[in-house]
């Protein structure tokens, strides 16, 4: 009886059964039986080999060791719990598996156990499976923040989550937890209680933002959304304007002085944190003496300081439509640290020795100081590229020709050159756009991006590549690192590519398809009106660039060795880069090797989740600024292409807007359509008219929701 009752329950490992219903399915009709039965379960009970759940259902009790502890997150459709494990870092959770786990809530999840007896097998097989549980505990609630629109219905109050797919609940607020709330306003609200998955959690309301739709509330709900610090905790101020604004002749004399050097910024001319500067020379053997001169931010930020752990929280400046929300306090990121004109500045320098042909034959990595003799901007820089004239044109042209060269060369050898365009906004006194850029790629843009590419590969290959002959005192046999690495794509994703750019008339190898292929394929479509769709499909069939301890390589820049070492104000990685270059110069030892060992995974893993939250905030800020900007455009038509097809209707893209809206099947009446997803389009059944991704076509705007954040066009 006892191996009857396991065999069955093993089957349905997250079901629960009465006993009558053990009953029924065992085929158990004889009342001693019966009775057998009911002892069974009370003695596998007692040796937890069966669980009873509120007096009366059993299920079966999974052994211990697939029972894992992390922080669950709710995602679209589906959740996560991040784990720390070996083997795997996350569990999928299906949704109806999430028990009542919210964003952030300590949770203890057991695997489902078919995959776990797998798993037990080998861990190769753990690694190629995807990992499901469920959700058996909930250990301690996060009370995250909750944005959303206050609503009500009938006598009761709700606040409807903005992120409704990821959230999948609306919040009951009680008469007396509505903090003076009123229907329609955009809220922040925290779960108090929620016990029961098939009712809805019950909260309080703590803020009101404004009226939903707004562009101040929606765009202080953005910060509020994805957890943006507003503001730099007093302690940390009080640390930032205690570092010394004067550098002691002391300290020059410990560094290369570069203050006599032709060297000067480039950069947009609305920034305000340089932090890296340029100098090009030709050497007496005909080579080029390329200094890529970063703030050197870590002379500053000391490791376990106040700004340290707040730079580490942060991870990185968030880039809004319209604020940033910097990794620093102001006082260092646009004061000290920047490497403003006609001032001295610490840095880091990086010195390379290029042939002609671009060829990196020598290097030399040096603490500095320099006093930039120029602030230029994009535009600027372009200016003199195209007259010929301005100040340092003699340079400036030299270094666009041999950014060229560097340019030439990466792409040679394996670089995917993505062009994707960006929206950039202007802005009334109130905050409202009142116009919308496309942000031009210039000559002067390449020139520093070849530069800073090359600089963080040299500084990657500084540390992975050990020369034969090193002094014992730094000579490691692991030398811990923060890398950037690029995995290579899916097959399924590239063949999804493949499929899509052949009704263009472009083609992809059927194996291995390489980055040089990827390359050819940009360059064929460059300058044609799908160029930015190929682009965007492109990017989209790629892995997601990480910081990773372990060295795999960059897969879009064909690099065998990179790192982020240019942008230290902004990130990060790159701080503790500059670290980890001063530890190695003065010979580390075995203690602080093993502190490093210990350390960067977190580092690693905080660096790219902040850097895909700021990317995330980024994106929905700017689609704020978009339907705020098109709310005036109602009625008015543009030109546009089919930016995806979907069975419920087709995304266009506003060509010189860059902003996407949706034509829906119901607001199509002349035929009636179908869905054809393996050849991206919607196929009429009576007259056959055939509308794909990709196709060119005139739009109408119908419809602006800035609650929702969407717009609906029709055909015109």
């Amino acid at each position: 009886m006892r191996e009857r009752i396991l065999e069955f329950l093993r089957r349905y490992p997250n079901q629960t059964f009465k006993s009558q219903e053990l009953q029924r399915r065992l085929s158990i009709k004889d009342e001693n039986e019966y009775r057998s039965l009911r002892i069974a379960l009370g003695e596998l009970e007692k040796e937890k080999l069966v669980l009873r759940i509120k007096g009366k259902h059993y299920k079966h009790q999974s052994h211990q060791s697939n029972r894992y502890v992390g922080t669950f997150a709710m995602k679209k459709g589906f959740g996560v719990v991040q784990v720390d494990n070996e083997e795997f870092r996350e569990i999928l959770i299906p949704q109806k598996f999430c028990s009542t786990a919210m964003d952030g809530d300590m949770v203890e999840v057991a695997l489902f156990a078919d995959l776990f007896d797998k798993a037990k097998q080998t861990k190769h097989t753990l690694k190629a499976e995807r990992h499901e549980g469920e959700i058996i505990k909930i250990i301690k609630r996060a009370k995250e923040e909750i944005v959303g629109r206050f609503e009500r219905s009938g006598n009761f109050y709700f606040v409807v989550p903005d992120d409704g797919k990821k959230s999948g609940r609306d919040i009951y607020i009680p008469k007396s937890a509505m903090n003076k709330a009123k229907v329609g306003e955009k809220v922040i609200a925290v779960v108090e209680r929620w016990e029961d998955r098939n009712l809805n959690p019950e909260g309080r309301v703590v803020e009101v933002l404004g009226k939903s739709g707004e562009v101040r509330a929606e765009m202080m709900s953005v910060i509020r959304e994805f957890k943006l610090p507003e503001k730099f905790p007093s302690y940390v101020i009080d640390e930032a304007e205690e570092v010394a604004t004067e550098i002691s002749k002391e300290e020059i004399t410990t560094r290369l002085d570069l203050r006599e050097e032709k060297i000067f910024t480039i950069d947009p001319e609305d920034a305000k944190d340089f932090d890296d500067a340029v100098s090009l020379e030709v050497l007496e053997n005909g080579n080029f003496s390329l200094g890529v001169h970063i703030a050197d931010v870590s002379h500053y930020v000391t490791e376990n300081s106040q700004l340290d752990k707040e730079a580490f929280k942060r991870g990185t400046s968030v880039y809004l439509a319209d604020a940033v929300v910097p990794m620093l306090p102001e006082e260092l990121s646009n004061n000290i640290c920047s490497l403003r004109p006609n001032v001295d500045r610490l840095t880091y320098s990086a010195f390379m020795e290029i042939t002609p042909r671009g060829a990196v034959k020598n290097y030399d990595i040096k603490k500095s100081v320099i006093n930039s003799k120029r602030r230029f901007t994009y535009e600027e820089v372009q200016k003199i590229i195209e007259t010929k004239r301005g100040d340092f044109a003699d340079e400036i042209l030299m270094m666009y020709k041999f950014s060229q060269v560097l340019l030439k060369k990466r792409l040679r050898e394996g670089s995917v050159d993505f062009g994707s365009e960006e929206a950039k906004f202007r802005f009334d006194e109130f905050g409202k756009p009142t116009e919308i850029i496309k942000k031009v790629r210039l000559d002067s843009h390449r020139l520093i991006e070849e530069f800073m590419l090359l600089a963080n590969q040299t500084v990657a290959k500084h540390i992975a590549v050990q020369p034969k002959k090193r002094d014992a005192k730094t000579q490691q046999a692991i030398r811990p690192f923060v890398y950037r690495i690029h995995d290579s794509p899916l097959k399924e994703k590239l063949d999804e590519l493949a499929l899509f750019v052949k009704q263009f008339g472009y083609s992809l190898p059927p194996q291995n398809v390489t980055s040089k292929a990827l390359q050819k394929l940009i360059e064929q479509a460059r300058g044609k009106e799908e160029e930015n769709l190929i682009n965007d499909v492109a990017i989209r069939s790629m892995a997601k660039a990480i910081y990773s301890e372990n060295n795999i390589g960059h897969y879009g820049l064909g690099f065998q060795y990179y790192t982020h070492f240019t942008s230290p104000i902004r990130r990060y990685p790159d701080l503790i880069i500059h670290r980890l270059l001063f530890e190695y110069e003065k010979g580390m030892n075995a203690e602080r090797n093993n502190f490093f060992q210990k350390n960067l995974p977190l580092i690693c893993k905080q660096s790219s989740d902040r850097e895909r939250v700021a990317m995330e905030a980024e994106r929905e800020s700017t689609k704020v600024m978009q339907v705020e900007y098109m709310k005036r455009h109602i009625g008015d038509e543009f030109h546009g292409l089919i930016s995806g097809v979907t069975n419920f209707g087709l995304f266009v893209k506003i060509t010189d807007l860059l902003t996407e809206g949706m034509i829906r099947l119901r607001d199509l009446d002349d035929d009636y359509y179908v869905y054809d997803e393996k050849n991206y389009c919607i196929i009429g059944k009576r007259m056959k008219k055939r509308y794909r991704m990709g196709d060119k076509v005139n739009v109408k705007v119908i419809r602006v929701d800035s609650v929702e954040r969407r717009m609906d066009f029709a055909l015109k």
